[in-house]
Parts: C-alpha cells; structure tokens; sequence
C-alpha cells in the first residue's frame, strides 16, 4: 500500500494539454470580469447627459457594483473552500451574466444600480475561485506565469468594452454595451462537463474516481494499486477557514495584502471610472478618451507578461514593490499633460503598475496560503480590495466636483501606489507556504483506490 501525494504530483507535472484547456477556460471566464471592470466607465459620459447625473451621483453608481463584489468575494471565496471551487465559479458566472446583461433593459437609475449591485455578487466571487482552482493544477515552474497570463483576460474584456462604445454606442446606444455580457450564460453546460473540481475537495468528498481522470490526464504514466491511499492536507475541513489566514505567524502578512489590495483596487478602479471624464475636462474628445482606456488595458497585458517573468526569476515581492512605485510616478506626470505620445506612454505604463500589478499579486497571493485555504485568502483580501475599488469612483467622482487643477486629480490617484508598495515590502517571505515542505503540510486521508489509473478514464 502507497499514499498518493497529490500535491507533489501536481507541482512536479510538466504543463501540458490538461493545463492548457483549464487555463483558457479562466482566460474567457476573466475576460468577462474585466468587461464589466470597464463597462461602465464606458457609458458613465453619456448616462450623466441622459440621465441628469452629478459627478458624485454617477460615482456612487459605479460603486454599487463594487459594493456587490466586496460581499460576493467574501462570501463565495469561504463557501468555495466548503462546497468546492467548480460549484462555486459555475453559480457566479451566472449570477454576475444575468444582471450584467439586465443593466442594458434598466430604465432608471435606481434599476439599474439594483443590479450592478447584483451582478457584483457573482464578478466579486468569480476571480478569485477561478485563480485559486487554476493554481491548484498549475506546475509549480510556470504557476506565477500562467495564473498571470490567464489573467491578461481581464485587461482584453477591459479593451473590449470601449471598443464597443466607440462603435455601437452612437448606433445602438449604450445598452448594447451590456448586452454581450450575457454570453457567459451560453457557456454553462459546457463548463460543467469540462471544468475540474479541486483535488483536495474531491479527496474529502471521496470521489476518488473523478480525481484518478484528473491525475491521469497530469501525468498520463501514472498507474496505481487497489491499496493506494490519498493524501489530503492538514486543516482541510476547518470549520471556519478564515482563522487559517492568521495562523502559522501570517497575521502580518494578511493585513499587508489586504492594504495592498484596497490601495492598488481604489486606483484600478478609480481610474476605469473616470480617466475618460479627466481626459475629456483635459480638452479631449469623448472617443479619444475612451481610446485612453484601451491604452491602459493594453499596457496592463504587456506590463504583466513582461513583469511575470520577472517574478518567476526573482520572485513576486521584489518585482511588485517597484512596479507599484513606477506606477505612482507615471500617474503624477500624466496630469502636467505633455506630447500625445508620452501621455500614451504614461497611461500604457499607469496600467501595467496598477491593474498589472493586481495581476501579479493575485498570482503571489494565491501561492503563499495553503491550498485549504486558497479560495478564502483570495475571497477575503479581494472582499478588502473590492472596498478600495468601491472607493475609488466616488473618490473621483468628489475630487471632480471640486473642480481642482488637474494633476491633483491624478497626484490623488498615484499615492495608493506608494502605500501599496510600502505594504508588500513588509510581507515576510519566510511564512509563506511555498517555503514549507510538502510533508510538514500534508496528512493521509483514508481513502483506498479502488480502481487504476486507466481503468479510471
């Protein structure tokens, strides 16, 4: 009789056509999360004119769906470390594509806030089971680089949507715009065929079958005997797996992901909302500074497959730390204007040191806590950040009102990026759990195969 280490077999896998299908399944899933991130900085202009809005009413619109997400990434996350991540992802995804796409039927302001709030519920619980659930599976030599790359989604859904304005809104209006955020929907029972459950959920559920398909498809020389045992991790079945985020001397470390979080989310989405209305008071024109927008997401796609390199070479914290700051820099000089191209330029880099940058530490985050605890650790410092996020358009949406000098408005922006640099330069390494040897964190489950490998197929 053996015991299967599930775990080393999974980090000690070369990446291959398994990988793959589960990482573009997140990369469309995210897609789409980072649509409705910069969905409503898109219409935001033009539902001020039609609807008579102030500033700050418009940004406590936006805030309502951050106020969902807060909730939905606290919640779903710990529920997703008790009923599984699959469960989790397939009733968010269509929590969050039924409301997105109501958005477009709202006739009011009240409606519609009602459900972007509801659609923020599901966007707030969907990224940080899909990153969790991918790093379950991920090689340990490409983990950081392939959760990072999976999540440039998020910054193409954010080029789609002004795209989209530019195009269709002055045919279609801005409703169409929350139209195609219904297609996610379309994908749901696909999903529940070809998505996999956590390993170490399906070793405590006891369905050893569907897990001997996933290994099998890992590492397809695998065979094992009647007698083999499973091995599932310590602390699996914690009643109440937030207390796991303290543990082990990581407190410290968990209130400085969390100020990271908040801080670099309040510019993400800050920005999102309301860098076309500072372009436009900066004498742009509507189209021009929707196209801001695209720059922004395209540098977060370019920033973060050249800084997740940097991270698997060196390592997440030193790279972020940096990047934080270069994103600070860029954001104060972007409001003393200059040439076209350099505030291009400046935009291209605000967006691989912001939205980037949350790229990289979801991707870090997800490998310092253990994985019984990877769906609350995401959940819990995405609710956090979600709160920044929430923040971040009303906090613009103050500063315009007070009609001060531009690079105010963008020196405001860029000091939570100072903060969130000096918090990720006081996480310690040393408590993180890739640092810990396997066997320290691992227990037999009694769990006998009962069939081999190929039988299992």
């Amino acid at each position: 009789m053996a015991k299967v280490n599930t775990a080393e077999i999974i980090s000690n896998s070369k990446f291959n056509r398994f990988h793959l299908g589960l990482a573009i399944w997140g990369f469309l899933i995210i897609l789409f999360d980072g649509y409705d991130l910069a969905v409503y900085g898109t219409v935001v202009p033009v539902l001020i004119k039609e609807w008579n809005l102030t500033t700050v009413e418009a940004g406590a619109m936006g805030s309502y769906g951050l106020f969902g997400m807060m909730f939905g990434a606290i919640f779903f996350g710990i529920l997703a470390d008790k009923i599984g991540r699959k469960s989790v992802i397939l009733i968010t995804l269509g929590l969050f594509s039924l409301f997105t796409l109501l958005c477009g039927f709202a006739e009011t302001p009240t409606m519609f806030s009602t459900y972007r709030f509801l659609a923020g519920l599901g966007l707030g619980g969907i990224m940080p089971n899909v990153i969790a659930l991918v790093t379950d599976y991920a090689p340990k030599s490409t983990n950081i680089k392939l959760v990072s790359i999976m999540l440039t989604s998020y910054s193409v859904g954010g080029i789609i949507a002004p795209l989209f304005g530019i195009f269709l809104m002055s045919s279609l209006g801005w409703e169409s715009i929350f139209w195609f955020a219904g297609l996610p929907m379309l994908a749901l029972p696909l999903l529940i065929k070809q998505l996999p459950e956590g390993a170490n959920h399906l070793i405590k559920r006891g369905k050893k079958d569907k897990l001997l398909k996933i290994l099998s498809r890992i590492n397809p020389d695998l065979t094992f005997t009647k007698q083999d045992e499973f091995m599932a991790l310590k602390g699996a079945d914690s009643k109440v797996p937030v207390i796991g985020l303290f543990k082990e001397k990581r407190a410290l470390s968990t209130f400085m992901f969390w100020i990271a979080f908040f801080s670099c989310l309040l510019m993400v989405y800050g920005l999102n909302t309301w860098l076309p209305n500072l372009m436009i008071k900066a004498g742009y024109a509507l189209n021009s500074s929707l196209a801001f927008l695209i720059v922004l997401q395209g540098g977060a796609i370019i920033g973060t497959l050249f800084i997740s390199q940097l991270c698997e070479k060196y390592g997440s914290k030193k790279i972020l730390m940096p990047t934080y700051i270069s994103g600070a820099v860029a954001l104060t000089l972007l409001g003393f204007g200059g040439h076209t191209l350099f505030i291009m330029l400046l935009v291209a880099i605000a967006g691989f040191a912001t939205i980037g940058a949350q790229y990289i530490i979801n991707a870090y985050l997800s490998q310092y806590y253990p994985a019984q605890i990877r769906s609350t650790s995401l959940g819990v410092a995405s609710g956090v950040g979600r709160t920044g996020g929430m923040l971040g358009p009303i906090f613009g949406g103050f500063l315009l009102s007070l009609s001060l000098p531009i690079h105010l408005n963008f020196i405001a922006f860029a000091i939570p990026g100072v903060i969130a640099a000096i918090a990720i330069t006081l996480v310690p390494e040393k408590y993180a759990d890739y640092n810990k040897l396997s066997k320290t964190d691992e227990e037999p489950a009694m769990y006998p195969i009962e069939s081999k490998a190929e039988d299992a197929i």
